[in-house]
């Protein structure tokens, strides 16, 4: 070998390229004379032999060389020690094999964390950790030791031993040994870990400082004052030089203001000196963190300061700062005027679609949660609409003002803006304009013949999509004001004694351009789908319509976009312009309508999701899916063979009915040659009593089968076959399961619609220790849909009582609504009480709802 060190350098980086594509044999080679190089008296060629040794050799050519590199961790070269030990952690990450081997080397990596060399330390921690991370034990151990005996010198080796101490704090609260107590009167792991935590924060390095100090903030379950020492820490570093250490303290600190803006707003005044910082970041930080934290009395101060920094800045920063701006108007709702005026004065300025899009989102969202905006801020809309260069966003705000615009107090006032985007704007907005035009006129009686004289202007529009909507307006109200026309009061007549301006019942106008779909159109092409796609659906005499279409229930990417609707499009880089791919949504119950001799039973009402009756790792994984039919329920069986030698034949689900009044097994259909790694259904059909209410039904069911031993590698039979039986989880069929998921467009109209004829009243108290914990468990009682966005507990409730709205339609075709109060009993108490009304129809669906409760 030469002794020229760079070209030895460059041979040691070729053969690291070159041996994974060369022959096996000729790796020989090259290994006996790196071994060389290993043993030289040369650090540099010592190091870098040993990392290049580790790449090419495989398990069992580790045992050879393993004596060196065990001596290579403890040799007295930082640089030696340092590339023993990172070849290490690659070879534990190559194979099984080499992990085991380097596992033995733990006393080495040991010795190695007591080294003067602060890289060896880094380095060695590190490996010893990877060799302990399936063994929490052995973590807690490692952490323990290191925390007390205070022997790392190496500021890296301590910020790792500052995330390992803060996972194992994690793990500790995640498997429930601090019994959900403080910090302070946790396991003692948990006091060791933070006092370490705390005592790291005192450290000379600011590595170790910070990384304590975000450890601690990130802890779960923490008591604000727990939380004191670090924010200190993190408050003194808001005024350090150094750009890097000033935003990571301003971003914990932002982080921690979402859940404890109590405890950082002792940083104020910190804070506000970080606006005029030259780093946009920090400052932006800075701002969006004031306003979590800021009292009300201090909003005004605020808002003038960062008018000055919004123009500075560009678009994506005043993004973040419009949306803290719509959480801060949540929080102190009587500063809506001023908020909401900030935000709009900025929609006359500058700036790009994204900006003024999350401004026009927040404002709408406002309007939605804060209802004493809506007037000012349809105002602010209109203003904004006059010189919109974007068309999306007029439109959006036309059908706002289409929707909202007639209930305000003086709905006239609309009128002019919106009839200007019809003579002024585009097509696109020239037809949003005419439909919100009409919403107007039959919403409110008194201004039809005003809006109908706007409205015939557009009928020789040279749009087709504004003259066809202006046309059928048109007729529509003609039609309306010629049925029920409109007689102003008196002009004498006393203000109080003025009717409502509101169409009459029937209203021809009200009903066509006011009322919706009771589904969108991809429900409405699932249903329609769905009903193809049910036997015999297609030679039925009967006409198809919206009462006689199946009933489908939203999708968990529907119940997502529902759960998201205050922050519509505020995360999509696209701006909405391009729609997302939906996934194609498939019918459960196909698989029940492909077999003939279940035709008979008709359209299924419902399906359930799998439920899974054995563990994921067993001999046979099965899972049940129950479709509910007007008189049957169907159990599909989904049965996974794992066993390579075998292959099930005449698989059935035995499902032993004897207890129940309600359902009697009525047929079984057999799944055939499921082979290892196949799945195939079976079917057991259940016979309902409708004589007999609905209750909770348990049942024990048994998977019966055929095992036939078979050549694992041909699949050809090979021994005897057998009679199988195998012991399944208990199925239970509530009657929640008969209960569709289907939501209401106005819950509090349909509320007083249904009436209080069949009301069922009820009162329960129930075992929960969290409110939130209590309002999924109503849900999941009762499978019903939440409407209204009340299927949550609001983050800042503060202990108050939860209302919760919910709907559905029973299998006997009636509509449920129910109405629940869920409190807690006392601050500290485990008991929550539930206050619950349920409507529908049917006086005897009513109890049976609320008698889900248990």
């Amino acid at each position: 070998m030469s002794d020229d060190a760079s070209l030895r350098r460059m041979v040691y980086l070729f053969i690291k390229d070159v041996a994974e594509t060369c022959n096996p044999d000729d790796v020989i080679i090259v290994t006996s004379c790196l071994t060389k190089d290993m043993t030289c008296d040369v650090d540099l060629y010592r190091g870098n032999a040993l990392r290049v040794l580790v790449r090419i050799v495989d398990a069992a050519m580790l045992g050879a060389i393993e004596r060196y590199v065990k001596q290579a961790i403890v040799d007295s070269s930082g640089q030696v020690s340092s590339s023993a030990l990172v070849s290490a952690s690659h070879l534990f990450l190559q194979s099984p094999e080499c992990a085991a081997v380097v596992r033995r080397w733990i006393s080495e990596t040991q010795e190695a964390t007591t080294s003067p060399n602060e890289m060896v330390q880094f380095h060695a921690m590190q490996l010893l950790y990877q060799i302990k991370s399936h063994d929490r034990l052995g973590v807690s151990k490692l952490v323990s030791q290191f925390t007390t005996r205070n022997t790392l010198r190496s500021p890296l080796a301590l910020v790792l031993l500052v995330r390992y101490t803060s996972k194992l704090l994690h793990d500790e609260e995640a498997e429930g040994r601090n019994q959900g107590r403080a910090i302070a009167d946790g396991s003692p792991a948990t006091k060791q870990g933070y006092q370490f935590l705390e005592a790291s924060l005192r450290h000379k390095s600011e590595l170790v400082v910070y990384e304590a100090a975000r450890a601690i903030c990130n802890l779960p379950s923490i008591e604000p004052q727990d939380l004191s020492p670090a924010i200190s820490v993190l408050q003194l570093f808001l005024s350090s030089p150094k750009p890097a250490v000033r935003f990571s303290a301003m971003r914990t600190l932002a982080a921690v203001a979402n859940t404890h803006p109590r405890v950082v707003s002792k940083c104020n005044e910190d804070l506000e000196a970080l606006i005029g910082d030259s780093n946009r970041s920090i400052a932006t930080l800075a701002i969006t963190t004031l306003l979590k934290t800021g009292s009300e009395n201090s909003i005004d101060r605020l808002l003038k300061q960062i008018s000055a920094f919004l123009t500075e800045i560009a678009d994506e920063y005043k993004i973040t700062v419009v949306r803290s701006l719509q959480k801060l108007c949540l929080t102190y709702p009587s500063k809506h005027r001023v908020l909401v005026g900030f935000l709009s004065n900025f929609l006359r300025e500058e700036g790009g679609f994204d900006f003024k899009r999350s401004i026009v989102n927040s404002i709408v969202s406002l309007i939605r949660t804060v209802p004493e905006t809506t007037e000012s801020s349809l105002l602010h809309l209109c203003e904004f609409i006059e010189d919109c260069e974007f068309t999306m966003l007029s439109t959006q705000i036309l059908h706002l003002l289409g929707e909202l615009g007639p209930s305000t107090s003086a709905p006239a006032r609309y009128i002019r803006f919106i009839y200007n985007r019809v003579i002024l704007e585009n097509s696109a907005v020239r037809a949003a304009a005419v439909s919100a035009l009409a919403k107007f006129a039959a919403q409110c009686p008194s201004l039809r013949t005003s809006v109908m004289t706007l409205l015939k202007r557009s009928l020789m529009d040279e749009d087709d999509e504004t003259r066809d909507r202006a046309t059928i307006a048109v007729s529509i109200l003609e039609d309306a004001m010629g049925k029920n026309p409109y007689v102003p009061p008196p002009e004498d007549t006393e203000a109080d004694d003025i009717p409502p301006d509101q169409p009459v019942d029937g209203d021809t106008a009200a009903y066509v351009l006011l009322e919706g779909l009771p589904m969108n159109f991809d429900k409405l092409e699932r249903s329609l789908k769905s009903y193809m796609a049910a036997p015999l659906s297609m030679e039925n005499a009967e006409p198809i319509t919206l009462n006689t279409l199946p009933i489908v229930e939203d999708t968990a990417a529907d119940l997502a976009a529902a759960a998201g609707v205050d922050s519509i499009m505020d995360d999509d880089p696209t701006g909405g312009l391009e729609a997302p791919k939906k996934k194609e949504v498939i019918d459960p119950a196909a698989v029940v309508y492909a077999i003939p001799e279940l035709a008979s039973l008709g359209r299924a009402f419902r399906s359930s999701q799998a439920i899974p009756l054995t563990e994921s790792e067993t001999e046979y994984v099965v899972q049940c899916t129950k479709h509910i039919f007007q008189n049957h329920v169907v159990l599909q069986f989904s049965v996974q063979n794992t066993i390579e030698e075998q292959r099930l034949d005449n698989v059935t689900v035995l499902v032993d009915d004897s207890d129940s009044e309600i359902f009697a097994a009525s047929g079984e259909i057999a799944a055939d040659g499921i082979r290892y790694g196949e799945t195939k259904n079976c079917f057991t059909v259940l016979e309902r009593n409708l004589d007999t209410a609905l209750e909770p039904n348990t049942f024990a069911c048994e998977l019966r089968f055929t095992v036939v031993q078979v050549d694992p590698a041909t699949g050809e039979e090979e021994g005897d076959t057998f009679e199988e039986e195998y012991p399944l989880e208990d199925l239970e069929i509530a009657t929640s399961d008969f209960m569709a998921k289907v939501p209401v467009p106005d819950f509090r109209k349909s509320w007083e619609n249904v009436g209080n004829a069949n009301e069922v009243l009820e009162k329960f108290a129930l075992q929960f220790k969290r409110l939130e914990d209590a309002v999924v468990a109503v849900v999941d009682f009762l499978g019903m849909q939440p409407c209204d966005g009340t299927g949550s507990v609001k983050p800042n409730a503060g202990g108050k009582p939860h209302m919760l709205h919910m709907s559905g339609v029973f299998v006997s075709g009636q509509q449920v609504l129910a109405r629940a109060q869920v409190a807690m009993q006392g601050e500290n108490s485990s008991n929550v009480i539930l206050k619950i009304a349920v409507r529908s129809d049917d006086g005897a669906v009513s109890r049976m709802v609320a008698d889900c409760i248990r």
